[in-house]
């Protein structure tokens, strides 16, 4: 059955998630970052969920046909770009439990927030991924996002023990 977002994945069903399922979108982030290097801290993930999940930021959860345990969700937040200062959606969110990857949900997700994006008035999506996330960046690339900017940083330590 096709969602009327367009989702039409046979043995999973689309539906709309909402502010109270804050528990099951801290646990999908922690799994996002425990994947991708276990030795990273998510104490600050309840946080960021508590600051921005809400009315404004549209969730979606995939069900296996017959259960409501997601397997995978995307959520959405804004961002403004930093050339244009268009506001715009911007992924805050993409996971599908690992038993379910590979089959499309990603896919189906990004598209399904595509069109929501378009229904919106908007012209572009934006999202992050971490750099030694090689697969969600092939995913990306498949779908057309491109590479806008380099996120830099540098590690300052503490600033008592450094000298002038």
């Amino acid at each position: 059955m096709e969602h009327k977002n367009g989702f039409a994945l046979p043995g999973y069903r689309l539906r709309v998630g909402s502010s109270r399922d804050r528990a099951t979108v801290v646990k999908f982030m922690e799994c996002t970052y425990r994947e991708l290097d276990p030795q990273q801290p998510t104490s600050h993930i309840a946080a960021t969920v508590d600051r921005y999940l809400g009315r404004d930021t549209p969730l979606w959860w995939v069900d296996v046909d017959s259960t409501t345990t997601p397997v995978g969700a995307i959520w959405l937040g804004q961002a403004t770009d930093q050339r244009s200062g268009v506001l715009h959606p911007y992924v805050l969110m993409l996971y599908v439990v690992p038993e379910h990857r590979r089959r499309g949900i990603a896919t189906a997700l990004l598209a399904v927030a595509h069109q929501w994006a378009q229904q919106q008035g908007h012209r572009q999506i934006s999202l992050q991924v971490f750099s030694q996330n090689q697969a969600a960046q092939a995913l990306y690339q498949s779908l057309g996002y491109y590479p806008e900017a380099i996120l830099l940083k540098k590690e300052l330590g503490s600033a008592a023990s450094e000298t002038p």
